[in-house]
Formats: C-alpha cells, structure tokens, sequence
C-alpha cells in the first residue's frame, strides 16, 4: 500500500466546505484507505493501492470540486519523496523563525525546474535550491513583515502556473512523520 499526501492548495478551515472532515469524506469517497488529516494545514494523508500519481491529482481535485467546490490545485506526494527531502538536510544549519521561514514550494508532476531563477530575486528571499526527486524549489523567507510576500512566490507562479503549493519545513516534517506511523 503507498503513503501518500494530497498537499491542497487555497484550504482555508474558516471557510465553508473546507473543513477536515469534509476533505477526508472526499479521499474516502474515492476508495483510499487510512484517511487523516494535518491540522489546520490544508493536507489529507492516505492510502491507495494506485501508483498513477498523476492520475490521483486529477481524481481528487475532480472529486473536490465536484463534491465540495473547491477549485485549488492536488498535488500528491510519495512518503519516500518527502523522506529523502528531509534526509538531504534541505536547510542546512538553519532555523525556521520569523526572519528565516523556511519553505518548500512543490511543483506538479512533469514540471520541471526553470533554467534560470529571478534576475534580481527579492531581498527577503534566498533561495536553497531545487529538489528534482521532490520536485520542489527550497527558499528562505525573510517574513518579519507580515503581509508582504517576496517576489519571488509570484515569480513562481508566473513561471509554473498557480498549480503549486508551498509548505514549510516544519510542515513537510510533520507530515512525513505522521505518514511512516504503522
């Protein structure tokens, strides 16, 4: 059975039909098994015999539309995927804080990496790298100033599309804990 993680984009708890129940209801109605949810973090872990990861996107993102009518992007990823992003020490010698969030913006299935970042990348913003395996650009965020989001997401979304998603570390490390749980 593969570990799995819909990483949801535009999930807001506050808002209606957003709520983790609802969310799990949609992963189950679809026949995954072992259905969780991260609190307040816009994730739904499962289960499924199925290996089509693109396939999956689009049967949850259908299903979420349909059922709740939730519009944002699916994007699945794969225990092992998130396990060896974390193993690679993304962020070497650093903490997440308010001046140094540390984010992991993932990419959809087939996207791959630009040949070239921003010109002139936002100042509060430092870019790690990009994880091919996990498909996803590692930045550090100056987020001191609450509000301002640095250049750099809208460049990301310029660049992919607004089918991406961004978690933090600490995020992407508790998801991956909670998913290799027997």
């Amino acid at each position: 059975m593969n570990r799995y993680v819909a990483l949801l984009r535009g999930i807001a708890p506050a808002l209606p039909n957003n709520s983790n129940v609802q969310l799990r209801g949609v992963i189950e109605g679809l026949g995954h098994e072992r259905v969780e949810s991260v609190p307040a973090s816009g994730n739904i872990l499962f289960r499924s015999e199925q290996t089509d990861v693109p396939r999956l996107e689009r049967t949850i993102r259908e299903a979420l539309v349909a059922d709740l009518g939730i519009g944002g992007g699916t994007i699945i990823r794969e225990l092992g995927e998130l396990q060896a992003l974390i193993d690679s020490d993304p962020f070497p010698g650093l903490t997440h804080g308010r001046g140094s969030y540390l984010v992991a913006t993932f990419l959809k299935d087939g996207a791959g990496q630009p040949a070239d970042l921003p010109a002139d990348p936002d100042p509060r913003m430092r870019p790690v790298r990009f994880d091919e395996p996990a498909r996803a650009f590692l930045a550090v965020i100056d987020n001191s100033e609450p509000g301002k989001t640095p250049d750099f997401m809208r460049w990301l979304e310029r660049t992919h599309g607004k089918d991406i998603t961004t978690r933090t570390g600490l995020t992407v490390q508790r998801i991956a804990t909670k998913l290799a749980l027997p």
